[in-house]
């Protein structure tokens, strides 16, 4: 190349110059397809996953992040060694118009950088959200209502868990079973454990004088103390039991705890006997079924 020093320089530096914006566009490209990649394995996995699809995103976005990376220090950052001699510390004319203008293009510089760190970090931060999606679907869904109401409503017939209908003569006296609302057999939050104490109707609280008819009870199966099912009946003393912590509960008197860590009765659902003899729900359960939560009253 033929020209003065001072044509010589400056074609190096426009050189230098076009070298680094090129550089600064791929490491941008670089961090850009890696932050759309994630964002697409994000959205891919939460609508239920594709293994390939999601492979092939994972692979675009680590390597356009390491690439990006690799590039910038490699590319873009002065490479050293440094060696300044010592000189005077009165630099001359030539110098210091250097120096001026080699600060206007570090500022230029660091505003075009600054551009690359905030694709960087917008990569990054969207690569540690997408991170916690597994987490969070590991959660299980939200419980929303769940936890306040069960399937059970006016006119729900007491089914068995293989579907069979409950009828009135399914039952002698000691007789106990585990009945669902019919169309949710099998139900955790809905499983009610039905008895018969007596053959006469049962009152076990003021209010609820047709709750017991012919001596069936129902009481939700959820302990109201850590949410074990309470299966066992104990005929002689008329009392539920739960096994998980020996939680005790007195049927005759609304589910009452008499013994153990439950701090409330067993919700008892109301009963009634269609005209075909079938035993159906008068309503729901009137409070939330199982343990207390901070946000019940």
């Amino acid at each position: 190349m033929n020209g003065s020093p001072p044509e010589l320089e400056q074609e190096k530096e426009r050189l230098l110059k076009a070298s680094e914006r090129r550089f600064e566009k791929v490491v941008g490209l670089s961090f850009a397809l890696s932050f759309l990649a994630t964002i697409g394995l994000g959205v891919v996995y939460w609508q239920g996953g594709q293994a390939q699809l999601e492979g092939a995103l994972l692979f675009v976005a680590l390597g356009g992040l390491g690439f990006g990376i690799v590039s910038w220090g490699k590319c873009l950052v002065p490479q050293g060694p440094y060696v300044q001699d010592r000189e005077e510390l009165k630099s001359p004319e030539s110098e210091r118009e250097a120096f001026v203008e080699s600060f206007e293009r570090g500022a230029d510089l660091i505003q075009r950088r600054s551009f690359l760190a905030k694709l960087l970090g917008a990569s990054v931060a969207a690569f540690g959200v997408i991170t916690l999606f597994p987490f969070i679907r590991s959660l299980g869904p939200q419980p929303k209502k769940m936890l306040y109401v069960t399937n059970w409503k006016k006119g729900s017939l007491l089914v068995k868990v293989d579907g069979t209908k409950v009828h009135s003569s399914d039952l002698e006296v000691g007789g106990v079973l585990t009945v669902f609302p019919q169309g949710h057999a099998g139900g955790a939050i809905s499983q009610t454990i039905l008895i018969r104490p007596s053959f006469e109707d049962i009152v076990t609280k003021p209010g609820r004088e047709t709750w017991g008819p012919q001596g069936y009870l129902a009481y939700s199966k959820v302990c109201t103390h850590a949410g074990c099912p309470v299966g066992l009946y104990q005929e002689l003393t008329q009392q539920l039991l739960c096994p998980c912590h020996q939680s005790l509960f007195d049927v005759m008197t609304g589910a009452t705890p008499v013994f153990g860590p439950a701090p409330r009765p067993l919700p008892q659902l109301p009963l009634e006997i269609d005209s075909n003899g079938f035993l159906r729900a008068q309503a729901g359960y009137d409070e939330p079924i199982g343990p207390g939560f901070w946000e019940r009253a």
